[in-house]
């Protein structure tokens, strides 16, 4: 193929994330540069247990029959957060990541959730743009703290 010629990709379909998805969603997340994958957390059991508490909110994309992108989506009853939201490369730049976004938004919008956040690692180029291109709001009002319950949740980056 050359550089004129483009990958026809077939369109990508969006659906609510089931346990059933977490074998191809874990694979993509490994495929995914600068991703940070949390040993407890992002375990089959970490990502079920996180599935069951908010069953309407996360999604996935899938085109040729392949997973090709994910969102984690939850809540507190009173704020949502995005977590782990990637698209496969070879199919970035055609509204995948939007779509997923929307229809979390829409889910959580069904539950009486006003507000969503996400945080993003400062060094990842690709999705500071991408949220700043679709009309997110970056928070320079706020300092965002952390405090670790659990040493073992260890986070590894690909």
């Amino acid at each position: 193929m050359t550089t004129k010629q483009k990958k026809i990709i077939a369109p990508a379909s969006v659906r609510a994330m089931t346990e059933e998805d977490y074998d191809q969603v874990y694979r993509l997340w490994r495929t995914i540069k600068g991703f940070g994958i949390r040993s407890m957390d992002d375990s089959k059991e970490g990502v079920a247990r996180f599935l069951r508490r908010n069953p309407t909110t996360s999604m996935v994309a899938e085109a040729n029959s392949e997973l090709v992108g994910s969102i984690l989506c939850g809540h507190d009853g009173r704020r949502g957060c995005f977590y782990h939201v990637c698209v496969r490369e070879d199919y970035r730049h055609q509204g995948i990541g939007k779509e997923m976004a929307v229809r979390a938004m829409r889910a959580l919008q069904k539950e009486q959730i006003n507000k969503v956040c996400l945080i993003a690692f400062k060094k990842n180029e690709v999705g500071n743009s991408f949220w700043k291109s679709v009309g997110w709001t970056f928070r320079e009002d706020l300092n965002y703290y952390d405090f670790v319950l659990n040493d073992a949740n260890i986070t590894t980056f690909q």
